[in-house]
């Protein structure tokens, strides 16, 4: 097993213990010890929701910082589509491109032109005999964590492609190497600009035999500044640069914009870690039927609603939808790279991550089955209020904690007032 590095981290000096993340955690990886919040890495799906919902700024995400970078080096821009949705008035998505370029990247392959290479390899999928169905896009990292994490059965049905982000390295790379035969390989780097954490992660965590397709990760919200400053505004005379994605590729940002490519009405889509959780529980339980394709993004509005995205979520969905007005469908096919098969999925692109990956540590189902049956007899002993005042999200929660030795039964203070009294 090897060891799963988070994005999400706390700051114990700013951290108040005042729980509003114990509660707000999605899936009840936060503890209060000694007045101070720890994120358990067994359960951490590197959501990015104790960011959002931190009034001390004691959460935060750990990714490169653009000062950081090697710019000596020949560095590729990967802007995700959703940042073409945090500008307001933008109808020209060279703008962007445009100023990416002015803030030193020596070139920019946008996500959303391999978002649209992979709506092809999703379209030949479905079409393989064998496969599991529903299939679950495997394109928000934080959704792949979850069904690794707590939804086991559920691994062999997600779809086995590079996401759209490691594609675009592993294009963007290839191009550069054919365009620029002088530059040595070594001496190029992909940057790919997220949105949210849970992307931090996956980039960050590749596994020995694995082929690294992005370099560097930084943060929507630091580029953002500094494009503020560097791009062209409307009035000004057209960019030079050109952007290569089209209405396809942008709609990944945003919920169903996946699904909706497919051409397929047999699907179903949701946002939201919450309801995510409730799609899979359904999925797993079997009462979902007549669907062939499964899109879960963690965070509400799709990747445009990412907590290092500078925007408001559904102003940036709105934006988005008034620039994807002036795009082409889908102008990027896999048809369109020599070599590339319109009815066969190329080996190269699929297989990308063993969906059985296990972070070290964590329990077999086994013992998780013994852990939970010895904490289902000791809720009993409690009183159900969940108030979390034991440093638990939930009752249920202490209990498990309680058999695994991370907390005792005395931690719960309605209990011991009870039989004080």
């Amino acid at each position: 097993m090897a060891t799963y590095t988070h994005s999400v981290s706390i700051d114990p000096e700013k951290c108040t213990g005042c729980t509003t993340c114990l509660r707000r955690c999605p899936v009840e990886a936060i503890r209060i010890r000694g007045d101070k919040a720890q994120i358990n890495p067994l359960q951490c799906i590197d959501c990015g929701e104790c960011i959002r919902v931190c009034k001390h700024a004691a959460k935060h995400a750990v990714y490169d910082r653009l000062e950081e970078l090697d710019w000596s080096k020949y560095l590729v821009a990967l802007p995700a589509p959703s940042l073409f949705g945090q500008f307001n008035n933008l109808d020209d998505a060279d703008y962007v491109i445009q100023g990416l370029l002015d803030m030193g990247f020596k070139e920019v392959y946008e996500v959303a032109k391999a978002a649209e290479y992979v709506t092809d390899l999703t379209r030949i999928y479905l079409k393989q005999p064998g496969i599991k169905l529903p299939a679950i896009s495997s394109a928000c990292p934080a959704v792949v964590r979850l069904i690794k994490l707590r939804f086991p059965t559920l691994c062999e049905h997600l779809i086995p492609t590079l996401t759209p982000y490691e594609l675009a390295g592993k294009f963007a790379r290839e191009k550069v190497l054919r365009e620029h035969p002088e530059i040595s390989p070594d001496d190029i780097r992909t940057v790919f600009i997220s949105p949210c954490p849970a992307k931090i992660s996956w980039a960050k965590n590749v596994m020995e035999g694995q082929k690294v397709y992005v370099d560097y990760v930084v943060s929507m919200n630091d580029v953002y500044m500094e494009l503020l400053s560097k791009m062209k505004s409307v009035a000004a005379p057209s960019p030079e640069a050109d952007s290569q994605a089209g209405n396809v590729g942008l709609g990944w940002s945003i919920t169903t914009g996946e699904a909706v490519a497919l051409m397929n009405d047999a699907y179903l889509a949701a946002d939201g870690t919450d309801n995510v959780i409730k799609v899979l529980d359904d999925l797993e339980s079997g009462t979902v039927n007549g669907i062939r394709f499964v899109e879960l993004n963690a965070c509400s509005a799709g990747c445009v609603g990412g907590v290092l995205a500078p925007a408001n979520g559904y102003i940036a969905r709105v934006r988005l939808h008034n620039l994807r007005k002036t795009c082409a469908i889908q102008p990027n096919r896999l048809t369109d790279i020599e070599g590339m098969s319109g009815d066969a999925l190329p080996g190269e692109l699929v297989d990308a991550r063993p969906f059985t990956y296990m972070p070290e540590g964590a329990p077999n189902m086994l013992s998780m089955l013994l852990a939970m049956q010895k904490a289902n007899a000791l809720v009993e002993k409690l009183p159900n209020k969940d108030c979390g005042a034991c440093g638990s999200p939930t009752c249920r929660a202490f209990a498990l904690d309680v058999v695994n030795g991370e907390a005792q039964l005395s931690d719960c203070r309605i209990r011991d007032s009870r039989e004080g009294s």
